[in-house]
């Protein structure tokens, strides 16, 4: 029998994945994508060669199922080097990015982190891999979103909390880890000032331009000093709870 008609024959008796009405990716194309491999590829051509070297990283980046963040009509998107927007001003993070900003962040075994603008949940969730506990902040409106996802991913431990994500979560401070998982225009004074002592909070500073690049940095407090180490560059989207304020001119 000709190839074409045996491989017409296998995709018509074999079982196809049930899809919801709202999705467009193809019965075929979900039934091929191979996850496990895709999350290898993703280590192996994307973080390994731009200096992800944290095996803790490398290794929770290859247990976490990234697909479950995103609707099932983008999974085939979870694995691209780019970032990939989500609802409400949100995006899950290109690999490279987020696995780059978590290694320099240095989280311990003991640290207590916070996650602000948390979105799809993927970095609380590579953060429980790697701290001793996580906090997750989002916008109340888009709370529902992140447990969702957070259970998804398998990330029970992570406790999701709801407020003005720009304020940072007082409350709980202060925090070994800061990891804000999006562009900024700058760092709030108030979400610092929640650093513990020797605390790293790691973000991407950006103008938020088409086309101009901002770089990942990294603020360490020191004797009560927070200061600021840029990393590299980054294309990542700037969230819009984290603009300059306007200022007036006379």
């Amino acid at each position: 029998m000709p190839l074409r008609e045996t491989l017409s024959g296998f995709w018509r008796d074999a079982p196809q994945p049930p899809i919801s009405p709202a999705s467009r990716q193809s019965p075929l194309e979900h039934f091929c994508m191979d996850f496990a491999r895709a999350r290898l590829n993703m280590v192996e051509g994307q973080l390994r060669p731009n200096g992800v070297t944290d095996p803790r990283v490398i290794e929770a980046m290859l247990s976490l199922p990234r697909e479950n963040c995103l609707p099932r009509n983008q999974h085939a998107r979870a694995y691209l080097d780019a970032d990939v927007p989500l609802a409400g001003g949100r995006w899950l993070l290109a690999p490279m990015v987020l696995a780059r900003l978590v290694q320099a962040a240095e989280p311990q075994a003991t640290d207590r982190a916070l996650i602000i603008a948390a979105g799809a949940g993927f970095g609380a969730a590579l953060m429980s891999r790697l701290a001793g506990s996580v906090l997750a902040l989002e916008a109340p409106e888009r709370l529902d979103s992140l447990r969702a996802s957070l259970e998804a991913l398998g990330a029970t431990d992570v406790a999701a909390v709801g407020g003005p994500v720009a304020e940072g979560w007082p409350a709980e401070a202060p925090y070994d880890v800061i990891l804000i998982e999006g562009g900024v225009e700058f760092v709030p004074e108030a979400v610092l000032a929640q650093l513990a002592e020797g605390g790293r909070l790691v973000t991407v500073e950006t103008s938020g331009q088409p086309g101009v690049l901002g770089r990942a940095v990294r603020w360490v407090r020191i004797a009560g000093v927070a200061t600021r180490l840029e990393l590299f560059d980054a294309g990542t989207p700037l969230l819009p709870e984290f603009r300059r304020p306007p200022r007036f001119v006379f």
